[in-house]
């Protein structure tokens, strides 16, 4: 029975080893780099959401911070930009893909984390121990930054991507960066069973333009920098794919049979490997 106990740790044990390394392996060429927006601002890229970074004589800070396996490299970018550490980090929403990082940088570079009280909720409950990695400071609205020389405006819009989202504007640069409520030329991954709906994203989305100019630049979740007409361009395919799917479900539509028709081929080009035409017609279905 010991022997037979030994092999199965040993068993698991190289299982967690491979599956690190596979996780490794899949980041191993991946290059995070950055591009000057204005102002202090600069925004990186790398894999997974966009990272918005305000860099000057107070320091850094940070918005979002990718995937784990991808601290080291972000914080070798991050030394391009400033000598000193990051001291906040903003959480705009709980993925992994916008939150793998923080243990790394609380823990090591002595950084204090910032995001919605449904961050901190959500990340707790998934939590596997890595308790470094939750926001230590949260908030219910929002909430202003006075660093860079610039005022940085956080605030919450409820229940659009997830029930945490976080949307962060540079006031004198007049750049927003929108985490996942901004998905551009891409079909958005809606988290629908933590706190999303179709309707509240298009709500938030909404109010997001009418908060915005002309010469407003955006750092998206995902894309690349936009700007407003791009983000009125991303609501008017929301909008028209959802009265769409909507209305062929009002009329007797099967999920299945819409799936078999697919969506207008002009939203070809909105498909993604993530969330394909199919992903988005099962998203907008249920609503």
């Amino acid at each position: 029975m010991k022997r037979l106990t030994l092999i199965f740790s040993l068993l698991v044990t190289n299982f967690t080893i491979a599956n690190a390394t596979i996780a490794d392996d899949r980041f191993a060429d991946v290059e995070v780099k950055a591009k000057a927006v204005g102002g202090s601002v600069h925004m990186l890229v790398g894999a997974g959401g966009n990272i918005g970074v305000s860099a000057g004589e107070d320091g850094l800070l940070m918005i979002d911070d990718q995937y784990a396996p991808l601290a080291e490299k972000i914080a070798q970018t991050l030394s391009t930009l400033s000598e000193q550490s990051p001291r906040y980090i903003i959480n705009t929403h709980y993925h992994g893909d916008h939150t793998g990082s923080n243990a790394f940088f609380h823990e090591h570079k002595g950084a204090t984390i910032f995001a919605h009280e449904n961050v901190r909720i959500r990340l707790a409950s998934a939590d596997n121990g890595a308790s470094k990695a939750l926001p230590v400071v949260t908030y219910k609205d929002g909430l202003k930054f006075h660093f860079n020389n610039e005022t940085i405006h956080v605030f919450h819009l409820p229940l659009g991507h997830t029930d945490g989202d976080s949307v962060v504007w540079f006031e004198e640069p007049n750049i927003l960066h929108t985490g996942d409520l901004f998905f551009k030329d891409m079909f958005p991954y809606i988290d629908l069973g933590a706190g999303g709906s179709v309707k509240g994203y298009i709500s938030a989305v909404e109010t997001l333009l009418s908060k915005i100019d002309d010469k407003t630049q955006i750092i998206p979740g995902h894309g690349e920098l936009a700007n407003k007409a791009e983000f009125e361009t991303f609501l008017n395919m929301l909008k028209a794919t959802h009265t769409y799917v909507q209305a062929q479900k009002r009329a007797g539509v099967s999920l299945d049979d819409l799936l078999k028709a697919g969506l207008d081929k002009k939203w070809d080009a909105w498909s993604w490997q993530f969330i394909n035409e199919e992903k988005w017609i099962k998203t907008l279905y249920p609503e």
